[in-house]
């Protein structure tokens, strides 16, 4: 695809190439093979029974994982997403509790999901000399906050109003209607981030944003809406949580960024920007819900399963960057 100035962006990812890409796909569905045959041996209420019961409130927080690895393609990054989520929940419960009907109250908190990334891509890209980690903190803060205020010295709320919830607790067979809306996100964002100009887009800005400007990409506009996405979806993880929880309280959502964040690198997104793909980070996401729910099968405490995660996150880091060096030493050597 041509720019304005005659250069060109590239149909492929940077560093894509499809050779790597198809290893890292298959170590990952071997590593998801693994994590299902040791929590199997771990615990013997680990089934497929089990899983779709408490897969709910984790397939929530993969719809999040769809924007963040937008988010991370282009470079930046988001840290108020599970606050985000806090917020929207919280708004979703006190206007059912409102007596809203539940239609509206599934629009309310969409809504706020969307305007929060509106909120987000707004100082993104206003203020850009600024770090997106540092704007993101500050509204992660905010968004946190004002869900506070609107809990009040409780800290928490409960549905009183359950007419019309069980909408989105719809299953079909054993499966839970938000893991067929999962998978249509993931085909969807999937093919967009891979197969459309907008996802060559994508990989342009987070290869470098002052050349992708200068192609004639509108690199704050599409910044702007990767930001207004991620937020909605924030919104549709808070409404599938209310759903799930039947209540919100002051720390729903917390740590939610980090491990959607964790999904994307383990499936191979650079934080840098400007590589990986989607297939990965889903397929990761499927690891980190199925570990997550095996140590919960045995009562693990659940900060320790975030210290496992986060130990996992460092090494998938590590190891790509070790071999990496050891390439440049071979290089050197000969």
């Amino acid at each position: 695809m041509a720019g304005k100035s005659g250069r060109t962006i590239s149909n492929t990812p940077a560093g894509g190439l499809k050779e790597k890409i198809v290893s890292l796909e298959g170590a990952l569905i071997l590593a998801l093979v693994a994590v299902n045959i040791f929590g199997a041996c771990l615990s013997s209420t680990y089934n497929f029974t089990n899983i779709m019961r408490e897969s709910p409130r984790y397939l929530a927080e993969i719809f999040m994982l769809f924007g963040m690895g937008f988010i991370l393609v282009l470079g930046d990054i988001d840290i108020s997403v599970g606050s985000i989520v806090c917020l929207t929940a919280t708004i979703g419960c006190l206007s059912s509790n409102a007596g809203l009907p539940i239609g509206l109250v599934i629009l309310i908190t969409l809504g706020v999901g969307l305007c929060c990334g509106m909120i987000n891509g707004f100082f993104a890209t206003k203020f850009t000399e600024l770090p997106t980690m540092i704007i993101t903190l500050g509204t992660q803060i905010i968004f946190r906050g004002i869900a506070e205020v609107a809990l009040g010295s409780g800290g928490s709320a409960s549905m009183s109003n359950l007419e019309g919830i069980g909408i989105l607790r719809v299953k079909v067979g054993p499966f839970p209607i938000s893991f067929f809306l999962v998978v249509i996100c993931a085909i969807v964002f999937i093919t967009v981030l891979s197969k459309t100009t907008f996802g060559r887009k994508l990989y342009a800005i987070g290869s470098s944003k002052t050349a992708a400007y200068y192609a004639g990409v509108e690199v704050q506009k599409i910044r702007f809406l990767c930001y207004s996405i991620l937020g909605f979806l924030a919104g549709v993880c808070g409404m599938f949580l209310l759903a799930s929880t039947y209540g919100a309280n002051t720390t729903t959502g917390q740590g939610f960024e980090m491990e959607v964040i964790a999904m994307c690198v383990f499936g191979g997104i650079a934080t840098t920007g400007g590589k990986g793909n989607l297939i990965g980070a889903f397929i990761a996401s499927f690891i980190i819900v199925c570990l997550r729910i095996a140590l919960g099968q045995i009562n693990m405490n659940t900060q320790l399963i975030l210290v496992i995660i986060g130990v996992m996150l460092i090494v998938s880091v590590l190891i790509p960057a070790f071999r990496s060096a050891l390439g440049q030493r071979k290089k050197v050597s000969s």
